[in-house]
């Protein structure tokens, strides 16, 4: 259900790309709402309600629609609603189901291409039939390729935020900053980007990115290097991490260290 709703979401997106306006501005970092962030919610509120009425849903922009029980759907209707509304066709749909704050489902839908990611605990993560292994977990000689994201809450003049980035800046090969955090997880589980660091992450869109990189054998760790648990409650300064296969972690967590004692403890 949850893939097929993320996909009938995305064909509206698909299909309304060039008809996007903005309905209004959200916090005070830039971010916007625009008509199909709205519409495509509808779509996959649909579904969610029909088919598991009693479950409790968390979505981007309606909020929390509460219901009894321990499972939790996180929806992010459109992940990149900034590009959209600059023009830039990099956006995805993004689908989790959380039992007790876990996430077991995730679903990453890219409009663009078509293609679908999903995973599901213990059982692998996919693309269109392939199953995912990640990246290879050694770093390249030019350095590594890696992803970024932060959350909405994070100041622009934020010291651990600066301290992070400039220390990923000055040793990686690329630093990828996409405006759409579930496009850098379906990267890193397809394995064509080599790491993920993030600092104080989006709720809504963590869990599903992550359960696909992790069911692709991705290892998650504080950016101390500390064990790391993958949810969605509780506060932001709780989903700061980093991300990469074994091999990867312990230089990609040097990086991390290199920020700066007070970076490395968030």
């Amino acid at each position: 259900m949850a893939v097929a709703a993320a996909e009938e979401a995305g064909a509206l997106l698909r299909a309304r790309f060039g008809e996007a306006h903005t309905v209004r501005s959200k916090g005070d970092g830039g971010d916007v709402v625009t008509d199909l962030d709205l519409a495509s919610e509808e779509v996959v509120l649909a579904a969610l309600r029909t088919h598991f009425p009693h479950d409790r849903i968390v979505s981007e922009e309606a909020g929390l629609l509460d219901a009894a029980g321990s499972r939790t759907w996180l929806v992010d209707p459109l992940d990149g609603t900034n590009n959209v509304a600059i023009g830039l066709t990099a956006y995805a749909v993004g689908i989790a189901l959380c039992v007790d704050g876990s996430p077991v489902v995730g679903v990453v839908h890219e409009p663009v291409t078509g293609r679908t990611w999903r995973a599901a605990l213990g059982q692998g993560a996919w693309c269109d039939g392939r199953r995912l292994t990640g990246p290879c977990g050694r770093s390249p000689a030019s350095g590594p390729v890696l992803a970024w994201t932060q959350g909405h809450a994070v100041g622009r003049g934020d010291g651990r935020a600066l301290a992070l980035r400039g220390a990923l800046e000055l040793h990686a090969r690329r630093v990828l900053q996409l405006w759409a955090p579930l496009l850098g997880w379906t990267m890193l589980a397809s394995g064509t980007i080599d790491g993920y660091v993030g600092y104080r992450a989006e709720g809504v869109d963590f869990p599903a990115g992550a359960l696909l990189a992790s069911e692709a054998g991705v290892e998650f760790r504080t950016l101390a290097g500390g064990a790391f648990q993958v949810g969605f409650d509780g506060p932001d300064s709780g989903r700061s991490f980093v991300a990469a296969r074994g091999e990867m972690l312990p230089s990609l967590l040097d990086l991390v260290s290199a920020a700066s004692p007070a970076a490395a403890r968030g």
